[in-house]
């Protein structure tokens, strides 16, 4: 997968609860429940961009798949 130029590769939780929109704490939970894939490093939680396009059913470029 081509990344877009200056699009990081990785979201915070916090970034990832903006998108979305729900609260901090909720993304959190997710996260801990393996609902939404994330990578840990040390006590840095990172979301993959692409995880969070699979998890919502659609393309990298954000049209929607016919996979949903």
């Amino acid at each position: 997968m081509i990344e877009k130029q200056g699009e990081k590769l990785t979201l915070t939780v916090e970034e990832t609860a903006r998108v979305l929109s729900i609260s901090r704490s909720l993304a959190y939970e997710m996260v801990r429940q393996g609902k939404i894939p994330a990578l840990h490093f040390n006590r840095c939680i990172r979301i993959p961009r692409h995880a969070l396009y699979e998890l919502l059913g659609a393309k990298h470029d954000g049209e929607k798949s016919e996979e949903v």
